[in-house]
Order: structure tokens, then sequence, then C-alpha cells
């Protein structure tokens, strides 16, 4: 697959070919939510808890007598069906992270980047570099070459210049190659990669 190299405010800079094992796959739906689930899954504290009755501060004693009421027989006023008794069947501290192995991950991410290619979504720049670290300048770019929600994936580094003028931006992400991740390449519009971290991700996935 054959696409076109620019810079960030869209002047060409040549062409570069995308090995079809990485970007040219079918798509699957399946798998790329697979990899979501897994990383959202990953990520939540699971500190989230509730006290059952036997955590509940209140007497023990007994309400009232069993019979002759001519109610329900209760025997504790820290059971559920009470307000300020305790929750029944709550959330309790817990891992949320389940296994997926790394053939799997590895694949996903090969879907994913397809996915973009499939729907012309990729975009190739020669470098992610600025002179200074300027949000305007960087803005104006994205403005000329139509850029609103993009991932950026540079090289092994970034530059400090151009993190620093991309930070202030709503919706746009720029990660080094090695963060690459199924999750934030889908839930922005486009993928932008230079020409560095292109080689960089057929040298890992091919």
């Amino acid at each position: 697959m054959k696409i076109d190299v620019t810079s960030f405010d869209g002047q060409a800079a040549g062409s570069i070919e995308l090995s079809d094992e990485v970007f040219g796959l079918e798509p699957r739906a399946d798998l790329i939510a697979r990899v979501i689930r897994w990383q959202l899954a990953k990520r939540r504290a699971g500190t989230h808890a509730v006290k059952n009755r036997a955590e509940i501060a209140r007497t023990g004693k007994k309400m009232y007598k069993q019979k002759g009421t001519g109610g329900a027989r209760h025997g504790s006023a820290r059971v559920p069906q009470f307000r300020g008794g305790g929750r029944a069947f709550g959330p309790q501290v817990r891992s949320h992270e389940h296994d997926l192995t790394k053939k799997v991950k590895a694949l996903a991410l090969r879907h994913a980047l397809s996915a973009k290619a499939k729907d012309g979504a990729i975009i190739v720049w020669e470098n992610a570099q600025l002179a200074e670290p300027k949000t305007k300048v960087l803005k104006a770019g994205f403005d000329k070459t139509g850029v609103s929600s993009a991932l950026i994936i540079d090289g092994a580094a970034l530059q400090t210049n151009f993190a620093l003028a991309a930070r202030n931006i709503p919706l746009i992400d720029v990660l080094p190659v090695e963060g690459v991740n199924v999750y934030d390449i889908i839930r922005r519009e486009k993928l932008v990669l230079t020409r560095s971290a292109v080689d960089a991700l057929e040298a890992r996935l091919k």
C-alpha cells in the first residue's frame, strides 16, 4: 500500500510503502473489541466496596419479641431490609484485570492499524518536530490539513518542543512508538505516523 508523506502543515515530502502484513488485513471488530475491553479492565482501580451486615456498627439485640406483634419476625437491625443496614451482594475490592496472550494483543494491533488504513484515516509525516514549542504554530498546521482528532505516533522518543506544543490541543494525543495501543488508535479519527514510527511498527509486527 503506497501512501503520500507530508509535513504537519501539509507540504509534500515524498511517499512510503506500507506493509500489507501490518496495514493491509481485513479488520476484525471482535479482536479489536476484545483488546479494548482488556485495556479498560486493566486500568480499573477496583477499590469500590460496601459494608455487608457483618460490618455494620449496630446493636445485636433482638429488635422485638418473636411472636405477638402481628409483623414479620426480625432478629437484627443490621440486615439489608432496613435503612442503615448492610448491603446485600454489593461490590467488594477486587482486580478487574484478566489475561490476554501476547499473540492476540499483537494481532489486534495489526487489525486496528489495518482498520485505519482501510478507512483512509492514516497520515504519514516526515517527522514530528518543531523549532519552538508553540501551540499556535501546530494548531495552524492542523487547521490547514483538516486534522481535529488524531493520535500522533513518533519514533522511540518524542521531540520535547512538539510534545509541549501538542499537549494543549484538545483531541490530539502524542505517543512514542512503544506506547502505541489499540484503544488510543480507535478513539481518535486520524492516525498520524512518522516515517520512523512506520519503520518501527513494521519491524515489530511483521
